[in-house]
């Protein structure tokens, strides 16, 4: 099935059991570190998405080895990156996590991408590379980019506000390499929760950083063991959000596989679901979330973006105006996520009005189905296709396969509850 293929969604009641995918926020984030590890990573419940296989084809471009069994990767890191180009298809993780790590080579290298990628503003390594050593070139501030190090560690001022994954490259990058105690100082981060997730996997590779206030991160010299490590990928809650909105809107859905002690910041759709009243229990290993009488809600999503859409269709089934904060987050997204689902819900009959940083969204009960358009973005695709679950005609999405850069199983996760999906023709 190729990636322009347009599915149709029946109307379909969303009730059963499902297992989370693995988490590509972690499985990413687990690739750079097995990468800058002296010794084997067996890595468990893989991820196989588009933006996980970009970063497993990146780190052996820059010297590590993969080998890839049936139940477990293995990567042998390298002590010191080397490669020539790095393709990060069209993962803004990637490109925004590895730069900073190839840039400790000191070969020369060109960095790529494509899709939306190629559109996203990277600016910010043209700021701080210099007084790291580092040469860079790039396209008006995109990609591609051409860097040229070794990158030395030093103090640096960062700006968290675009994005925490610049961050999360200069925090492994640095641990790494530096020889002396060194101090990132940031400037209104965003998206804190998923800095808490590098940083817990970062100690489980058994780096030291201090965390002070989300202001002042002081990272200790790198520490170079050669144990053989064992990590296993959590489940993601950004795919299952999803699917227990769906559960919220439309049946009952119960979900294994996911931590409820996670530091990924998109556990926080319990809280949104909670507070529109949704019906939500753990047992043991297990979420589950039904059908209830729901309401609007407030909800600040500035941490935690990737809920935008999720959010949005919960917010469309629930009475009265719903009020999410952080809608300016999502400028820079595969595409711009306020107005891809301003347009998109809209032609549902779901009113969306936004002012500055808020997003306002009127429920209805006269949802419609019809012929939507993915705008090449994942997570517009699933926000749509759980409408199914609401709607009385059809819901029919082109290009409906771009699911695959994050969820690749999201369609027969659908089918798994009750979905009956099929090509249109």
């Amino acid at each position: 099935m190729n990636k322009k293929e347009t599915l149709i969604i029946q109307p379909f009641q969303a009730t059963g059991n499902v297992y989370a995918a693995a988490s590509k926020s972690a499985m990413q984030r687990i690739c750079a570190l097995a990468l800058l590890h002296d010794g084997k990573t067996n890595i468990t419940n893989k991820g196989i998405s588009n933006d996980d296989l970009a970063a497993l084809d990146i780190i052996q471009q820059l010297g590590a080895s993969v080998e890839v069994l049936s139940e477990k990767l293995v990567v042998k890191g390298v002590k010191e990156v080397f490669g020539h180009q790095i393709h990060a298809g069209e993962s803004g993780l990637s490109v925004r996590m590895f730069t900073p790590i190839a840039a400790l080579s000191k070969t020369t290298i060109s960095i790529t991408g494509n899709g939306s990628l190629l559109k996203r503003p990277l600016d910010i390594f043209e700021e701080i590379f210099p007084a790291l050593g580092v040469k860079i070139e790039t396209n008006n501030g995109k990609l591609p980019l051409q860097i040229e190090g070794p990158m030395i560690p030093a103090d640096i001022q960062l700006d968290g506000s675009l994005s925490s994954q610049f961050l999360t490259g200069f925090l492994i990058a640095f641990a790494h390499a530096a020889t002396k105690p060194v101090t990132i100082t940031v400037q209104d981060l965003k998206s804190r929760p998923y800095i808490d997730l590098t940083l817990s996997l970062m100690e489980k590779f058994g780096h030291k950083v201090v965390n002070q206030n989300y202001q002042d991160f002081k990272i200790e010299p790198g520490i170079h063991n050669t144990d053989e490590l064992n990590i296993a990928v959590e489940g993601d809650w950004s795919g299952a959000a999803f699917l227990l909105v769906a559960g919220a809107i439309g049946g009952e859905v119960f979900v294994k596989g996911l931590e409820q002690n996670s530091t990924q910041g998109d556990k926080r759709i319990t809280e949104a679901l909670e507070m529109a009243g949704a019906n939500l229990s753990w047992n043991g290993g297990e979420i589950s979330v039904s059908r209830n009488n729901l309401h609007a809600f407030n909800f600040d999503a500035t941490d935690c973006p990737d809920l935008f859409p999720p959010l949005v269709s919960l917010a469309s089934c629930s009475d009265g105006v719903t009020i999410i904060q952080g809608a300016e987050r999502l400028t820079h997204k595969e595409s711009n996520r306020a107005i891809t689902l301003q347009q998109e819900f809209g032609k549902m009959g779901v009113l969306i009005e936004l002012e500055g940083d808020t997003m306002k969204v009127h429920g209805s009960k006269d949802l419609k189905g019809g012929t939507f358009v993915t705008h090449e973005d994942h997570r517009i695709a699933m926000a749509l296709a759980i409408m199914a679950t609401v709607t009385k005609e059809p819901i029919i999405l082109e290009d409906a396969r771009v699911v695959n850069k994050s969820y690749p199983q999201f369609y027969n996760h659908l089918e798994q509850l009750g979905g009956e999906i099929k090509e249109l023709k």
